[in-house]
C-alpha cells in the first residue's frame, strides 16, 4: 500500500457550458494527465503549459470517509 496521498479532480469545480461531474482521482501525475486530456477532448481546450499549471492548481487532495 502506498503512503502517497491521492489527488482529486472535479469538474464540478469548474465552470462548464455542459454541467460536465467528471470525478477523478489517483496519484497527482496520473490525474493532471487524465484530466489534461479530458479537458481537451471534451471541453475543447488546448493542452497549454498554462491549462496544466491551472489544472495542477485545481487539484485537491482526496478525502476517505471513514
Amino acid at each position: 500500500m502506498s503512503n502517497t496521498s491521492r489527488k482529486v479532480a472535479d469538474c464540478r469545480k469548474m465552470p462548464s457550458v455542459n454541467n460536465c461531474d467528471l470525478y477523478i482521482s489517483g496519484s497527482e501525475e496520473h490525474v493532471l494527465e487524465a484530466a489534461v486530456e479530458h479537458a481537451v477532448q471534451s471541453h475543447g481546450h488546448t493542452d497549454t503549459p498554462e491549462l496544466r499549471e491551472q489544472i495542477r492548481a485545481s487539484l485537491t487532495d482526496e478525502t476517505v470517509a471513514v
